[in-house]
């Protein structure tokens, strides 16, 4: 029965993901697409499921978990971003400029790895240390696959770098 509910989640998440695909395609024809946020989570969770071998129970528990988890580590590297994003702007950025963005990213680094040692517990509760240590290599592993399916998206990010930079 678990397997059943199992594949049956897995499959409608890939369904899903395989729409939101190839909504995402369409939208990449026009000039100004969007990162559809949705469909990437989507497509990583079911990702992760697969990968780790989660049972129906664990992952209701450790997929919301696991959201939470990335949602608050973005918002701790805002200001990180931000303050890149600025100096990246600027001709001639200032030492002070260059150093306070410096330290706003070491302190989003730390903040993140003590938040994350918090669900690392969290998640100790709820999977083994081997799905833990399965779950490290499965982020990774569709991070690089990702990267790897759509290398347009990083060369189109530093195209525009380099015509700004020109300008």
């Amino acid at each position: 029965m678990n397997k059943i509910f199992f594949i049956t989640f897995a499959t409608i998440s890939l369904l899903f993901s395989t729409g939101a695909s190839a909504q995402q395609g369409q939208q990449e024809n026009r000039k100004n697409r969007q990162f559809d946020r949705e469909a990437f989570e989507a497509k990583r969770n079911a990702f992760i499921t697969a990968e780790v071998g989660l049972t129906p129970e664990e992952a209701s528990l450790f997929i919301p978990l696991c959201d939470e988890l990335r949602r608050k580590k973005f918002e701790i590297g805002h200001v990180c971003r931000k303050l890149s994003r600025e100096i990246q702007k600027q001709k001639e950025p200032t030492k002070e400029e260059y150093q306070q963005a410096i330290d706003e990213c070491l302190q989003a680094g730390i903040k993140e790895a003590q938040l994350e040692k918090e669900y690392y517990e969290q998640f100790k509760k709820i999977l083994s240390p081997e799905k833990l240590y399965k779950y490290r290599e499965a982020e990774f592993k569709f991070i690089h696959q990702f990267m790897k399916d759509h290398p347009g998206s990083r060369k189109d990010l530093n195209n525009k770098k380099e015509e700004k930079n020109k300008k």
